[in-house]
C-alpha cells in the first residue's frame, strides 16, 4: 500500500527478533509485469495511469514470442552469440537457402534459415522458417526488419558463424553442423544452441489468430486491459508498418490505427510476380516496359484494396518503390555460376542466351553503393511509368472502396526526396494520374501526396519541401545510416567493439542518437510546419517501436509513430508513458 508495487524485503532474525534491512521493487517478467499491474488496479491500490508506469513496454514482446522451457534451455551450452533482433524461441532443422526451407516445410519439417545476409529474394523461406539466423547485419538489416514485422525469431551478426553454402555445412568454432542437424536460438538473448529444445506458443496471438476464446486466456485479458488504459494517455497516434493485407489486420488486431508505411515493392516478391518484375526491368524500351506495368497493376490494386479495407477507414501510407532495381534480380555472381554449369553440361543453347542477356541487364544494374544509388524518387524520376502505374492502382482500389461506402483517404508518399524539385516532378505526375482515375470511376476522393523525409538535405530544406508536401514521416532507418555514414547491413561487425570501449551505448539503428539524429528530426519539424502550419508528420523507420525513440519522437511533437506489427503494443504503452513524461526500464 505504502510503495504502491510489489517489494523485494531484505530481512535478518537475531535473537528471535525481526530485522527489516530494505526493500526495493521486485523484478518481475513480461507476463508477471502485466498481472501485478491489472491486480493492483483491482485491489484499489493504484490508478490505470500509475499501473501503465509499472510495466516496462519492452517487456511486452515476451508475451507475444513463443519461449522456451527455462530448466531446458538452461541445460545446454551456448554455442555462440548474435543481436537479438526479434523476440521468440526458434528451434529447427538447419537449412541454407529459402527453397530448401521451402522444401523441408513441406515436408512438415520445422526449419531455422541460416545465411551470411537474407535479401528480399529469401522471403518466401523466412514465411515457412521458424526463425532467422544471419552471421552478418545489424539491428536494422533486412532479416531484423523482416524478421520483426512477420513476428519472426530472428538472431542476426552472429560473426562466429562460418557458412559453406555449397557444402551445406556451418561451422561454430569448433563445431560443424550440417543441413538437417537441430539448431535453437533465443531472439530475446541472442544465444544459440546446437541442439533440439521444444517451444511453446504464445497464448495472445492464439487468441487474436482466433484459435482460443478471450475468456480462456486471463492474461490475453489483462494485456488488453493495460493497451486500453494506455490508449486513454497517450497523445500519438500508433500506425502500423504492414506491405499485405494479412500483415495489416493483424497490426488492426494489435491496436494499430493505420499504416505509416506500405513498401509497395515487397509486393512484388508475391507468388508468380518475379518474373514479371523482371520483364519490365529487362525491357528495353518505354514500350515494352509499360506492358508489363500494366500486367502488374491488378495485382498491386487488389494487394492495396485488402490493405486499405483491413485497415477499416483508418489512414494508409503507401510509399512509392524505393529500392534500386538489382535487388528484383538474381545474384550476378549466382547468374555467372549457373551459366558456367550450363555451358560445362550442353544446356540448350536459348536457356544460356536468356541467362546472359539477364547477367548483361545485372551488369548496368550493379551499383558500387546502391544504397546512396538509383533507388526511390531518383527511380520515378527516370522511369516516370513506374509512378503512374502505382498511383493507378492505389487510386483504383481507393476510389473502389468508396464507392462501396468505405470513406478512404490515401496517403501517397515519395521517399529519398533531398530536393523539393523530385518532389515537384513525383506529385504532377500523381495529380494527373489521380484526376484521370477519379474521372474513369466517376468518384471524387480526398487524397494526400506526402515523402518520407530520410535524406539530411530533406530535413535541412524542410520549409522548401513542405511547400508541396501534404505530410512528412521520418525514415529513420536511413535518416540514421546517412547521417553517421554507417552502414546499417555492416555496423554489426564494429558495433561491439565502439559499445565495450563506450564510443557509443546503444545500437544508433535501434535507438535514435538525439544529439545527432535527433537534431536532425528537430530541424525537419520545425521548418516543415514554419512553413506549412498543421503539417502532419509521422516516423515509419524501425525506431517507432522502440520507447526510448518513443519518448523522443513525443518531446517533437510528432502525429504518430509506426512500428512493425508485433511492436504495436510496445508503441502504444511507450507513447503513454511518454505522454506522462515518464521513463519505464532502460
Amino acid at each position: 500500500k505504502n510503495y504502491k508495487d510489489v517489494q523485494d524485503f531484505e530481512f535478518t532474525i537475531q535473537d528471535e527478533r525481526l530485522f527489516m534491512l530494505q526493500t526495493r521493487s521486485g523484478k518481475r517478467t513480461g507476463y508477471a509485469a502485466v498481472v501485478i499491474a491489472t491486480d493492483l488496479v483491482k485491489e484499489g491500490l493504484i490508478t490505470p495511469g500509475e499501473a501503465v508506469l509499472l510495466v516496462d513496454p519492452e517487456s511486452l514482446s515476451q508475451l507475444l514470442a513463443p519461449g522456451f522451457d527455462p530448466k531446458e534451455w538452461a541445460k545446454i551450452p551456448t554455442a555462440t552469440k548474435g543481436l537479438p533482433a526479434s523476440p521468440g524461441a526458434a528451434s529447427g532443422h538447419v537449412v541454407f537457402t529459402a527453397d530448401a526451407a521451402v522444401q523441408w516445410s513441406d515436408r512438415s519439417q520445422p526449419v531455422i534459415l541460416v545465411r551470411r545476409e537474407t535479401v528480399p529474394d529469401d522471403i518466401h523461406g523466412m514465411w515457412v522458417a521458424q526463425g532467422v539466423l544471419t552471421a552478418t547485419g545489424g539491428m536494422t538489416s533486412h532479416a531484423a526488419v523482416v524478421g520483426r514485422q512477420m513476428g519472426k525469431p530472428s538472431v542476426v551478426g552472429a560473426g562466429e558463424l562460418r557458412i559453406d553454402e555449397h557444402a551445406k555445412t556451418l561451422r561454430i568454432k569448433d563445431q560443424t553442423v550440417n543441413e538437417g542437424d537441430f539448431v535453437s536460438f533465443d531472439g530475446l538473448s541472442g544465444e544459440v544452441k546446437i541442439a533440439r529444445v521444444p517451444t511453446q506458443p504464445s497464448e495472445i496471438l492464439q487468441v487474436l489468430a482466433g484459435k482460443l476464446k478471450p475468456k480462456d486466456s486471463p492474461i490475453y485479458e489483462r494485456f488488453n486491459t493495460l493497451l486500453m488504459w494506455s490508449d486513454k494517455f497517450r497523445r500519438m497516434g500508433v500506425r502500423a508498418n504492414a506491405d499485405l493485407p494479412d500483415q495489416a489486420e493483424l497490426a488492426y488486431a494489435f491496436g494499430a490505427r493505420g499504416i505509416g508505411l506500405c513498401r509497395t515493392e515487397h509486393m512484388f516478391f508475391g507468388e508468380g510476380r518475379i518474373p514479371i518484375v523482371q520483364q519490365m526491368i529487362l525491357a528495353d524500351n518505354e514500350a515494352d516496359r509499360r506492358a508489363a506495368l500494366a500486367r502488374l497493376l491488378p495485382l498491386q490494386r487488389d494487394d492495396f484494396y485488402g490493405v486499405f479495407k483491413a485497415m477499416k477507414g483508418e489512414p494508409v501510407t503507401i510509399r512509392t518503390i524505393d529500392p534500386p532495381l538489382h535487388e528484383f534480380l538474381p545474384r550476378r555472381e549466382e547468374l555467372m555460376v549457373e551459366i558456367a554449369k550450363l555451358e560445362l553440361t550442353n544446356g540448350s543453347a536459348a536457356t544460356i542466351a536468356d541467362r546472359k542477356k539477364l547477367l548483361d541487364r545485372v551488369e548496368q544494374l550493379h551499383e558500387f553503393n546502391p544504397m546512396l544509388g538509383h533507388r526511390g524518387v531518383r527511380l520515378g524520376i527516370t522511369y516516370p511509368e513506374i509512378t503512374e502505374m502505382q498511383t493507378r492502382a492505389i487510386m483504383q482500389a481507393a476510389c473502389q472502396l468508396n464507392k462501396e461506402g468505405l470513406k478512404i483517404v490515401p496517403e501517397i508518399m515519395i521517399p529519398l526526396v533531398g530536393l523539393v524539385k523530385e518532389l515537384r516532378d513525383q506529385k504532377t505526375i500523381v495529380n494527373r494520374v489521380a484526376q484521370e482515375v477519379m474521372a474513369e470511376m466517376g468518384v471524387k476522393i480526398k487524397y494526400l501526396v506526402g515523402t518520407m523525409i530520410e535524406v539530411p538535405r530533406g530535413a535541412m530544406t524542410a520549409d522548401q519541401i513542405a511547400t508541396e508536401a501534404e505530410f512528412f514521416s521520418f525514415g529513420t532507418n536511413d535518416l540514421t545510416q546517412m547521417t553517421f555514414g554507417f552502414s546499417r547491413d555492416d555496423i554489426g561487425k564494429f558495433l561491439r567493439s565502439y559499445q565495450d570501449k563506450k564510443i557509443l551505448d546503444k545500437d544508433p539503428f535501434a535507438t535514435i542518437d538525439v544529439e545527432g539524429v535527433g537534431a536532425v528530426v528537430r530541424i525537419g519539424v520545425e521548418k516543415g510546419r514554419q512553413a506549412r502550419p498543421g503539417l502532419k508528420v509521422g516516423i515509419c523507420g524501425e525506431h517507432g517501436g522502440d520507447p526510448a525513440s518513443v519518448h523522443f519522437f513525443e518531446s517533437v511533437k510528432l502525429d504518430y509513430v509506426s512500428a512493425s506489427p508485433y511492436r504495436i503494443p510496445v508503441a502504444r504503452l511507450a507513447a503513454a508513458q511518454a505522454a506522462m513524461s515518464v521513463k519505464v526500464g532502460d
